[in-house]
């Protein structure tokens, strides 16, 4: 049972599967300068947490509390912060990849992480949306500038990062021609997919054409055949970066642009997609909701590579 001084949290000592995470009871951190500390109510899952927990990332050796994307209530605030005060709701992600934590009871991050949570979704919903949004947000929206009629082509259409990517495509007048198994095609049509493309039956290179912008989620050869599909001067945003330039050159020599993009702490995006939320425009599809207790469920889920939506744990 966790005390003032102390707080539960999901933590790692050693990289492996799902079975490698305890839960633990930890030192409750206290808000530096410019810094929240929030009292989690849910915490969103990506493919980012189980790769971390496998072999390390960017993190590289345990131990570490995995976790991005929070949503929960301010309990203190440190020096400086004039945006938020004790008791505010808010949700956000924390900074990208070195603040990982959000999945415990607690955690401090720069204020500027947060937005105010939309009043109109529960904290579920709110800790389900800022990572994958976020860079859903940053691809289409700051790199590329997708605008009213122009045709952006999204591969795993109907995951985490996909399905929301697909309501901001719409939000800003696209057309959207998406990738996913023939299964998953009803649930792309209600997001607002023009052209759902089954990636198991069609060679999506060959099937589709003059497409202004591509959002790769995949990586690997996915990111050289997806350079076919672009129009002159169209451009493929990939959220698996190598570091590789046989890529990019590849790009320059079809007369086409490439960029390999990671997700970034974000306070106008956050902002920005919280009024998305309230709008009506974008919402997460839970895949399944766990407490912070059963992390390593949610984690074995999260490695089948199968879920629609996205995996949450909720915190009383």
């Amino acid at each position: 049972m966790s005390t003032a001084e102390t707080m539960r949290a999901i933590r790692q000592t050693v990289l492996g599967g799902p079975e490698v995470l305890d839960e633990v009871e930890v030192e409750r951190p206290a808000p530096g300068p410019s810094e929240l500390l929030v009292r989690v109510r849910s915490a969103g899952l990506n493919p980012t947490d189980w790769k971390h927990r496998e072999n390390g990332g960017f993190l590289k050796e345990p131990p570490f509390v995995l976790g991005w994307d929070v949503s929960g209530v301010v309990e203190a605030v440190g020096l400086g912060v004039a945006l938020f005060e004790p008791g505010d709701e808010v949700f956000g992600m924390l900074p990208y990849p070195y603040g990982a934590g959000s999945h415990a009871e607690y955690v401090t991050a720069p204020a500027r992480s947060f937005a105010r949570k939309p009043a109109s979704v529960d904290h579920e919903q709110a800790g389900a949306l800022p990572l994958a949004a976020l860079t859903a947000w940053q691809a289409l929206v700051d790199t590329a500038d997708v605008r009213p009629g122009q045709r952006v082509l999204i591969h795993a259409a109907a995951g985490g990062v996909g399905h929301l990517a697909v309501q901001i495509a719409k939000a800003r007048g696209a057309y959207v021609i998406g990738t996913a198994s023939a299964a998953k095609h009803d649930f792309l049509r209600e997001l607002g997919v023009d052209e759902p493309v089954d990636y198991q039956k069609t060679d999506f290179a060959e099937a589709v054409r003059h497409v202004d912008v591509v959002l790769d989620t995949i990586g690997g050869d996915y990111r050289f055949r997806s350079l076919r599909v672009l129009r002159p001067g169209g451009l493929l945003v990939t959220l698996l970066p190598s570091g590789a330039t046989d890529f990019i050159e590849e790009a320059d020599k079809l007369g086409v642009r490439a960029v390999e993009m990671l997700v970034e702490a974000d306070h106008a995006g956050m902002n920005a997609i919280a009024e998305l939320v309230e709008g009506g425009k974008l919402r997460a599809t839970i895949a399944g909701s766990f407490p912070l207790a059963e992390a390593a469920k949610a984690h074995a889920l999260g490695d089948t590579g199968r879920t629609t939506g996205k995996l949450v744990l909720t915190l009383p």
